[in-house]
């Protein structure tokens, strides 16, 4: 088999990879942008819990959060046998598992980037608006969130590529099933684990490189034209 040629085990692992990081991504921005916004000016009791809260993910192991959303969302979890019970909706050992994994992951890249390009907005300028009659919801749609777009393209790409490179929070709780949760990363895992799949494994780190190097290349490029379009 040519070593460039890519089996119908690895596009399955490339597919499910990039269907996981996109629909992470997708799914946790509102979030993200609503968290920023509350870390960057809102002022209440419990602010620093909630940073710490959003950050954690940063300073745990994976394989811990992977535990932790076992413990909570697996089908017998604290919160996911509810979920189970009343819509039929389950996490345990699915992409949808993989889903939230890769976001919890991923979520505080992307809170950080854009938490920042909001601590950059010009208050002045919300004020400016608000003195000439716009509501706080016009102010913040037209004026805080264009301002804001080259840290949301920043902290998405960055989200993304994180979700991308997941392996001990998706392992652990949604296991290693090809074609359901096996992505990159976990693809990897097993061919490393398989005598004489050494090209097979370096064949996917090497996608997994090109992909996050031009996640980083992409989302410079677009936080650029933002800044250039804004007069920064």
């Amino acid at each position: 088999m040519d070593t460039f040629t890519l089996t119908d085990y690895e596009v399955t692992a490339l597919q499910l990879s990039l269907k996981v990081a996109f629909t992470a991504v997708i799914v946790s921005l509102p979030a993200g942008i609503g968290c920023a916004w509350l870390l960057a000016r809102g002022q209440f009791w419990g602010k620093s819990l909630l940073d710490g809260l959003v950050h954690l993910p940063l300073v745990l192991p994976p394989v811990v959060v992977g535990y932790l959303l076992l413990v909570m969302m697996g089908r017998q979890g604290m919160i996911g046998a509810y979920l189970y019970d009343w819509f039929g909706i389950t996490f345990g050992f699915s992409w949808r598992g993989a889903v939230l994994a890769v976001a919890v992951v991923a979520f505080p890249l992307m809170v950080r980037a854009i938490r920042l390009a909001l601590e950059n907005v010009d208050p002045k300028l919300e004020q400016a608006a608000r003195t000439l009659g716009a509501s706080p919801v016009k102010v913040f749609f037209t004026i805080t969130l264009p301002l804001m777009l080259p840290g949301i393209l920043t902290g998405t790409v960055l989200a993304f590529a994180r979700a991308l490179g997941e392996f001990g929070a998706t392992i652990t709780f949604v296991s290693n099933i090809p074609g359901e949760t096996q992505t990159i990363p976990l693809a990897m895992f097993s061919f490393i684990e398989t005598p004489g799949a050494e090209v097979e494994a370096a064949r996917l780190c090497v996608i997994a490189i090109i992909i996050a190097l031009l996640s980083l290349v992409i989302a410079e490029w677009l936080a650029r034209i933002a800044r250039n379009r804004l007069g920064n």
